[in-house]
């Protein structure tokens, strides 16, 4: 199931966007982008330690998808010493408007057929969250790669 959602989010990302208004992302900015959706704002440290990336690849990240115009960071209210990261209408617009896309080529490629798909979303859903959950607090152990 692992190579077969390798393999379906390498296709996605591969066919790119047919709507002009879409920002494409690296993997890395897709992965802060779908935390920051659902997330209040957040400081860098909860970004980073939700999404896996270390701080000063976050940094890079962050600066990306600033130049984009996809977030921004502001003073944190509570403690003017820290900022928190906050995503902009443009960036919820992107967010809209590529999961529409992805929605359109997984229903073209499945013709259409949407017969199992609330299944396959809990079981995608639970899978995520299991690993979510699971994930060692350090990174002391080499990440896993898609070559056996």
């Amino acid at each position: 199931m692992a190579d077969l959602a390798l393999i379906i989010s390498r296709e996605i990302q591969f066919r790119g966007y047919t709507d002009e208004r879409a920002v494409p992302l690296s993997p890395s900015e897709g992965m802060v982008m779908r935390y920051l959706q659902h997330e209040p704002p957040a400081p860098p440290s909860h970004i980073a330690a939700a999404t896996g990336l270390q701080r000063t690849n976050l940094s890079t990240v962050l600066r990306g998808l600033e130049q984009k115009g996809l977030i921004e960071r502001r003073a944190d209210p509570g403690d003017g010493r820290g900022v928190t990261v906050h995503v902009t209408e443009h960036g919820r617009a992107n967010y809209a408007l590529v999961r529409r896309e992805w929605a359109a080529a997984v229903s073209t490629a499945a013709d259409h057929d949407a017969t199992h798909l609330d299944a396959a979303l809990a079981l995608l859903g639970a899978v995520e969250s299991g690993l979510s959950r699971s994930r060692p607090r350090t990174r002391t152990s080499r990440p896993a790669t898609e070559s056996p």
